[in-house]
């Protein structure tokens, strides 16, 4: 088994060589410093694999260190859980502990943190599967399609869409099926109209309080009620172009197990699912506090403890073990400290790192280094207007100043500010670009102060600006 990192050239990996060296190395291409947090990641994921590898009844004793992120806004916390997912294409879902609230309390329940992660993991393991049928489900949907241009050119036993072995002599297509088959191939008859039978995927919604949640209850209701609902087809006209999409991920459906997908994504949830659980901090109670929203803040903790140390849940796809689930947790903790946290909770999470803030040397790296860098951003996006746009070294380390001397003046957001600052900056270029076809732009210090020097001296104004 192979993994493709998404956005890496093409570079392939074998789990066994996904060492912490190898990952730290591979997150370094997105993220800049925090060596510690890539380090704990890194570790935590290694595991994983060391722990696949030993005998099944050692395999089920050993229950996956969760790690807590304690760092401010903006230093990476998400970017690195984010990375690790897709590098080892593992189901992740990103929540915001806030959203949930205590069983009896109008609100999220935290159950329904498995189902979202189920839901995730089922829709990767389908993606996958349709592209390994991919090519069979394009040639299916090309012969439905000349199936509604040219009726009745092949023998009614030939038309059912399938794989199957090759067509006999006698079923070989008419001189005119094979000229439109062409036409097809080429693209021109992507703007014609045909009357296409697709499945309806509307359905009316359910409110419904239990104790289960809002969204668990709507989906059990469509499983019972699907027959009256769904699965129905309807005649729609529309362009070739646009049949051909729909009707590919048709057939594609058809030659995938939805059972097979189904048991595959809960195996995966189990073993390799990721959760990262952000603002963690604002459910720690404080000390002092002994009443008033406090109390729920408890309660939302005491219903994660057995989600984080395992348990079963119930989804529409079957029971899911959450007890090999990494939950990864993060928080600024200005106000509240991990230890405000609920002792059984705090023993859950047994490894803390903690995240620096930014300086402006390291803005300067982020602006320079990593594969998705802000400047090649830009660089790219004013492309496609024919613009071509270049970064000069000195506006590089001055954008950098600039972004460093507002986070310190104003609130520190870390390397969001960076956004900030260079949609600032290239305001006027942006709104010009449609106009301003094979014309290079240089930004180097000069113009960097120009646009940026008012902003940042009057500290109100940049306040609201920047």
């Amino acid at each position: 088994m192979v993994i493709q990192l998404p956005g890496s050239d093409d570079t392939l990996l074998n789990p066994e060589r996904l060492t912490p060296k190898e990952i730290v190395r591979e997150l370094d291409k997105y993220i800049v410093g925090q060596r510690a947090a890539k380090r704990a990641v890194a570790i935590a994921l290694r595991n994983r694999w060391r722990r696949q590898q030993l005998p099944p009844e050692m395999r089920d004793e050993i229950a996956p260190k969760n790690i807590v992120m304690i760092g401010p806004t903006g230093v990476g916390k998400t970017e690195i859980a984010r990375r690790l997912a897709r590098l080892t294409r593992s189901p992740f879902l990103k929540i915001e502990a806030s959203k949930f609230t205590e069983v009896g309390y109008v609100g999220r329940d935290v159950e329904s943190i498995v189902r979202d992660l189920t839901e995730i993991g089922v829709k990767l393991v389908k993606d996958e599967k349709n592209r390994l049928v991919r090519e069979a489900a394009e040639r299916n949907a090309r012969e439905r399609i000349l199936d509604i241009l040219l009726p009745d050119s092949r023998p009614p036993r030939a038309r059912p869409a399938f794989v199957a072995e090759p067509q006999s002599l006698e079923d070989a297509p008419t001189e005119t099926r094979e000229k439109l088959g062409r036409w097809l191939d080429e693209g021109k008859l992507d703007e014609r109209e045909i009357d296409v039978d697709v499945k309806e995927q509307s359905f009316p919604s359910f409110e419904i309080f239990t104790p289960q949640g809002v969204e668990e209850m709507g989906v059990n209701i469509k499983d019972m009620m699907g027959g009256l609902f769904g699965g129905k087809s309807k005649s729609k006209k529309m362009r070739v172009g646009d049949a051909r999409e729909i009707l590919v991920q048709e057939e594609a459906e058809k030659l995938v197990d939805q059972q097979n997908v189904a048991r595959e994504a809960i195996e995966r949830v189990e073993q390799s699912g990721i959760v990262f659980l952000d603002e963690i901090d604002k459910i720690a109670g404080r000390q002092n506090a002994a009443h008033g929203p406090d109390v729920s803040r408890e309660g939302v903790q005491r219903d994660l403890l057995p989600i984080v140390e395992g348990t079963t849940v119930n989804t529409k796809y079957g029971m899911v073990k959450t007890d090999h689930i990494l939950f990864i947790a993060a928080g600024a903790f200005h106000v509240s400290k991990p230890s405000d946290l609920i002792p059984e909770l705090q023993g859950r999470f047994p490894i803390r790192v903690e995240l620096e803030s930014l300086s402006e040397t390291d803005f300067e790296k982020i602006l320079r280094e990593p594969k998705n860098a802000l400047t090649t951003q830009y660089v790219a996006l004013l492309a496609t207007e024919g613009v071509t746009l270049t970064f000069a070294d000195d506006a590089v380390r001055e954008i950098a100043r600039y972004a460093a001397i507002v986070n310190e003046k104003t609130e520190n957001i870390g390397a969001r500010r960076l956004h900030t600052i260079l949609e600032r900056l290239l305001d006027e270029l942006s709104f010009e670009a449609s106009e301003m076809n094979g014309v290079s732009v240089s930004i180097d210090a000069a113009y960097v102060q120009r646009v940026l020097e008012g902003v940042i001296k009057d500290e109100d104004l940049s306040r609201y600006v920047l």
